[in-house]
């Protein structure tokens, strides 16, 4: 298969739909309330609505167009809102809202990934695999997931609404890459728990090079230089429900991989780096009462024990033949967490719930033969309460308000040889109203929050080999947001508009000195506001949908001359896509995907560079067989990425991959 096959390309037009399933009402959180509407996007028809924020999307991960040993990040990139790019050390990040990656909260089972050393995931290495659904709440849906939440949560389950069966997946694309998974899950004990178990492989020897781009010499024709992945994958997990509503879950993921890094094309002094090593896992822990009666009504509690495990090492070369090491660094580190939540009934119309979240970070830090500790500890306390104003009204079926407030505290009392930081505390607050009107078809919401976020140790004290200056005087951040919107249906589908505003305080940032050095400071603030766009509509076997995000975000920073845009947030991103129902068992999927204009820094002087926006054209084809024998089904996907070729760049200097053809089959 070679990429001027663009006769194979056309052909592979579009299938296995974005699908978005909402979970029972039941297994809803104790944070959340269900109303009744239409869904956001394809066979969505219940999704979770957080009282005075937009719905929640419920994601089936087995129901995405995925590869084979996929990665989250490939989940992450066809969520709608849910913005993805690859940063400098080839790590995937994550935005809402114009957000920094560090703002956005990542749960695996309940576990806080983004409360390790750098505070964010690199979603890139982390697999999808396991995942069995993903909920994602754009904006702080609530004041009770812990420390460090600003806005956006994403949630990645394992183990909800999974059915007994088998799956064996094995893909391969253009450049001689290739994939292969296994999953199994059974039930056990008549029904009342599930168990799951699999593993999957990737190796990639590049990525593509995009048409009109010029790698460096020494590289393949057509593919990026140092860009190969290989990634092996496990885990294992069950859940365990009682008649009684008492329930138990536990689970073990984890991962290793070796993968180079794209160097900065166009610039002499880029960075040329791989991870010879990076492997992680982790172990959830939880059980929860379920509801209970009390004297004062009903409650339920629920505990929960999480421990994040890296180990990862980072090599600088002195060219682009990678052949000669000049330094590495390592890291090991280790980030437990327990939780206690609890909720309780105010009579038939409320409910008040409380939460208590510590954590302990810890991260052992080697550059040669130097050798550093960090640890950082993070507290949070909050409470929430729940009320329905009014129920069954004539103007109005349902008005519901909430009210949270939450403190915040981090300590760090290990900091290598530097100044340790002083203890600081934070608080946070947050307002919601929602309403259904219409018979329940058409859902109105506002809310305001306020958050805080505290500087990771690696934003404080890292050295990253040498290219940057550690801060200990970094500060926390501040968030102050507001949104509202309305959701309504139309015809055989739906129409979501919000629109938002937000004000970060104290944004941290960073900076280049004259020696091409950086640091990360506190800014002065960050203001953006913005304008989202989801909707969806069905015409018999033809269905079709987008979403548009249009926000304007500026940085008022008076201590950077240099620099004055802010880094990596196209103002523009939206998506359109339609899916064809041919027969029963042959679908046709075909997307078009825009990324608007952005600004990064340049890596040499620190100074604004406009990055040109552009639009993806993908496509995917489908047919499902009926077999005998261990399994029922057999499916052949044809997927077409980038089919015009076109250069985008995540990253100064950084073009994300080029066309790129693959096939699949899956037996399940």
């Amino acid at each position: 298969m070679t990429r001027s096959h663009t006769a194979f390309a056309l052909l592979a037009t579009a299938l296995t739909p974005l699908a978005l399933d909402a979970q029972d009402p039941d297994s809803v959180p104790p944070d959340s309330v269900v109303m009744r509407m239409q869904g956001i996007d394809v066979r969505a028809q219940r999704p979770i609505t957080i009282v005075g924020g937009a719905t929640a999307l419920d994601i089936d991960v087995s129901r995405l167009d995925l590869a084979p040993a996929a990665t989250v990040e490939d989940v992450f990139r066809v969520i709608p809102g849910l913005h993805v790019r690859t940063n400098s050390r080839g790590q995937a990040e994550v935005t809402v809202r114009g957000s920094e990656s560090r703002q956005v909260a990542v749960l695996l089972d309940g576990a806080p990934l983004t409360l390790a050393w750098d505070a964010r995931t690199d979603v890139s290495v982390l697999p999808a695999t396991a995942l069995r659904s993903v909920r994602f709440v754009r904006g702080l849906s609530t004041v009770l997931k812990g420390p460090n939440v600003l806005g956006g949560v994403v949630e990645l389950s394992l183990t909800d609404d999974a059915t007994p069966g088998s799956s064996v997946s094995v893909g391969a694309d253009e450049l001689g890459g290739w994939s292969m998974s296994a999953t199994a899950t059974r039930s056990f004990a008549g029904g009342a728990g599930v168990l799951r178990a699999g593993g999957g492989w990737r190796d990639s020897p590049a990525a593509t090079l995009p048409g009109g781009v010029e790698e460096r010499p020494g590289g393949v024709s057509g593919q990026r230089l140092n860009t190969d992945f290989q990634n092996l994958d496990g885990f294992v997990a069950a859940k365990y429900i009682a008649t009684s509503g008492a329930w138990l879950s536990g689970s073990l993921t984890a991962h290793r991989s070796e993968r180079g890094i794209a160097a900065e094309l166009g610039f002499e002094d880029a960075r040329f780096w791989r991870y010879p090593r990076s492997a992680r896992s982790v172990v959830a822990l939880r059980g929860g009462t379920g509801e209970r009666p009390t004297a004062f009504g009903s409650g339920r509690i629920e505990a929960g024990l999480f421990v994040d495990e890296l180990d990862e090492e980072i090599a600088a070369y002195d060219g682009p033949d990678y052949s000669t090491v000049l330094e590495t660094e390592s890291g090991e580190g280790r980030t437990v967490t327990g939780r206690i939540r609890a909720d309780h009934t105010l009579g038939e119309r409320g409910v008040v719930r409380a939460s208590v979240d510590y954590g302990i970070v810890r991260h052992d830090e080697r550059i040669g033969v130097e050798a550093r500790s960090y640890e950082q500890r993070l507290l949070s306390a909050g409470t929430e309460a729940e009320w329905d104003l009014v129920r069954g009204g004539s103007a109005l079926d349902r008005l519901t308000a909430s009210a949270g407030v939450v403190l915040d505290r981090a300590t760090t009392p290990e900091s290598g040889d530097l100044p340790s930081l002083p203890t600081i505390d934070d608080w946070g607050a947050r307002l919601g109203l929602s309403a259904t009107v219409n018979q329940g078809r058409t859902l109105l919401h506002a809310g305001v929050s306020r958050r805080g976020r505290f500087p990771s140790l690696r934003e404080t004290y890292s050295e990253a080999l040498d290219t940057f200056v550690p801060n200990p005087d970094l500060g926390p951040e501040r968030l102050v947001a507001l949104e509202a919107g309305v959701t309504t249906q139309v015809g055989n589908g739906e129409v979501q508009v919000v629109g938002f505003t937000q004000r970060l305080t104290d944004a941290i940032r960073r900076i280049t000195f004259p020696d091409g050095r950086r640091q990360r400071v506190n800014s002065d603030r960050l203001e953006s506001a913005g304008i989202e766009l989801f909707g969806t509509q069905t015409f018999g076997p033809l269905t079709t949908g987008g979403d548009l995000r249009l926000q304007a975000v500026d940085l008022a920073d008076a201590a950077s001359a240099l620099s004055v845009e802010p880094e990596n947030v196209p103002e523009q991103e939206g998506r359109l896509w339609a899916e064809w129902s041919l027969a029963p068992d042959v679908r046709l999927r075909g997307e078009a995907e825009y990324t608007g204009s952005q600004f990064c820094q340049n890596p040499s002087t620190g100074a604004d560079v406009e990055l040109d926006g552009g639009t993806w054209l993908n496509a995917v084809v489908s047919r499902v067989w009926v077999v005998s024998g261990l399994f029922e089904r057999l499916e052949t996907t044809f997927r077409a990425t980038n089919l015009t070729d076109t250069a985008l760049y995540d990253q100064c200097g950084l073009p994300r991959p080029g066309r790129t053809l693959s096939v699949q089959v899956r037996l399940y």
